[in-house]
């Protein structure tokens, strides 16, 4: 399994960026069902969409260009799979939000978005770990972890915390999920990041297999030891 997980190979490679984008864009439609608090970055995004007057996917589209703008200073570069996310996650959310029934009972409520958000998280380490090029607010996290060797969690978090901040600044809705998100959304990306072998610090793979004759224990990340 690690060595599947730690392969260059370019087959491999594509299936978890696939895979991580579908499993995001359900992941959203699960906290959007659970309806009990936008994530951050869909505060900003109504925030944006009420002080503009523009639509909400409109927003979204102008969030995503303003973002990989940021990635200039970090010196991140877009890849294939920049491309793709900002193509297929809403497409894949979307069909999500068709085929996951709304919960009515607040109980479920909870399940759904706590179920969305961890399913979100691995979902980033897996599209991530790919290394064909992060989403736009992924792209920004990794190239921060970079720049500053902070912990996956820090960083994650601090993003969260403050875009949600701007987001209610501007008009955005705040609900209970949405601090649970902002708070939890850290912790459980950095542990799913190791789950998976993802380490940000390690070069770009080829995309020819890569044979390791050695087991690793698990992922180092930026900031942390073996």
């Amino acid at each position: 399994m690690k060595t599947f997980l730690r392969t260059g190979n370019l087959a491999v490679r594509l299936l978890r960026l696939f895979s991580g984008l579908f499993a995001y864009g359900f992941a959203i439609a699960l906290m959007v069902h659970g309806n009990i608090g936008l994530a951050p970055w869909d505060v900003l995004t109504q925030g944006v969409s009420r002080t503009t007057g523009l639509s909400f996917g409109w927003c979204v589209i102008l969030t995503s260009v303003a973002v990989l703008l940021l990635w200039i200073p970090l010196r991140q570069k877009p890849g294939f799979g920049t491309l793709v996310n900002v193509a297929l996650i809403g497409v894949f959310a979307d069909l999500g939000l068709a085929v996951l029934p709304s919960p009515g009972e607040l109980g479920w409520q909870i399940v759904m978005f706590l179920s969305g958000m961890v399913l979100l998280a691995f979902a980033t380490a897996l599209y991530v770990g790919a290394r064909l090029g992060p989403g736009p607010r992924d792209g920004l996290m990794t190239g921060l972890v970079r720049r500053t060797a902070k912990p996956v969690w820090m960083i994650r978090s601090g993003i969260e915390i403050s875009v949600v901040l701007l987001g209610f600044l501007l008009g955005g809705t705040v609900g209970a999920g949405t601090v649970v998100f902002a708070l939890g959304i850290g912790p459980i990306t950095q542990i799913a990041f190791r789950c998976l072998l993802v380490d940000l610090s390690a070069p770009e793979p080829s995309a020819q297999p890569v044979i390791s004759t050695t087991t690793t224990p698990s992922a180092v990340l930026p900031g942390e030891t073996a």
